[in-house]
């Protein structure tokens, strides 16, 4: 594996960091238990939410026992990979109007990315883009694995989450907060290795790119 071909999409962890609605909740904590100057090491410890910066939804998120990490197969998360660019889309959502023009390129079994505006900025907007209900029910038809997005959110002000229901309740995953700033529209290999914790209903993870 040559690393220089991939493209790392993943937010940097740190307490400084872009949360989700600047919630403090969402703010990662790390404190320095040990160093040189009062033991013979250096250790520190983290505290974040699991949708802190790059993650991935579980259906448990969203849906009343759905099934959480211990059900989910990281080959869901990886392979190739579709990154369609609608920055220059006027709409605050993107609807399955948005996306058809695209359809002979998204492939079934297979990963889209969806990079807009939000990938602009390192400030969170509270009228970020997001993947509105038709827009997901089409990517669902359209047989994808999973929907990746440079929000924090998939969704937002859909009453009831159908854009959550409609994907996770049909085992297509979503990653949100990827890191698209630098990465143009088009076909990639996707590696994408979330941290393995058990029971729970999102996992951080670390996203990387190669162009194909």
């Amino acid at each position: 594996m040559n690393i220089k071909e991939w493209t790392d999409v993943t937010m940097t962890i740190s307490p400084e960091m872009m949360v989700y609605k600047n919630l403090e909740v969402k703010k990662p904590i790390i404190i320095n238990r040990a160093n040189f100057g009062t033991h013979s090491h250096y250790e520190s410890s983290i505290t974040m939410d699991l949708h802190t910066g790059t993650h991935i939804d579980m259906p448990l998120h969203m849906i009343e026992s759905g099934e959480d990490s211990d059900v989910f197969e990281i080959e869901a998360v990886n392979g190739n990979c579709f990154v369609i660019d609608l920055t220059g889309i006027q709409d605050k959502q993107i609807e399955k109007h948005h996306l058809l023009a695209y359809k002979d390129q998204i492939k079934a079994g297979e990963i889209v990315v969806l990079k807009t505006v939000n990938s602009l900025t390192d400030i969170f907007d509270f009228e970020y883009v997001f993947l509105a209900e038709s827009g997901a029910q089409f990517l669902f038809e359209c047989g994808v694995k999973c929907v990746g997005i440079d929000a924090l959110g998939i969704e937002r002000s859909q009453p009831e989450h159908p854009t959550h229901k409609i994907l996770l309740g049909n085992h297509v995953y979503i990653i949100e907060g990827i890191a698209l700033k630098n990465i143009k529209e088009g076909h990639y290999e996707m590696l994408c290795l979330p941290i393995k914790v058990s029971k729970v209903e999102g996992l951080p993870a670390r996203v990387l790119l190669k162009a194909l």
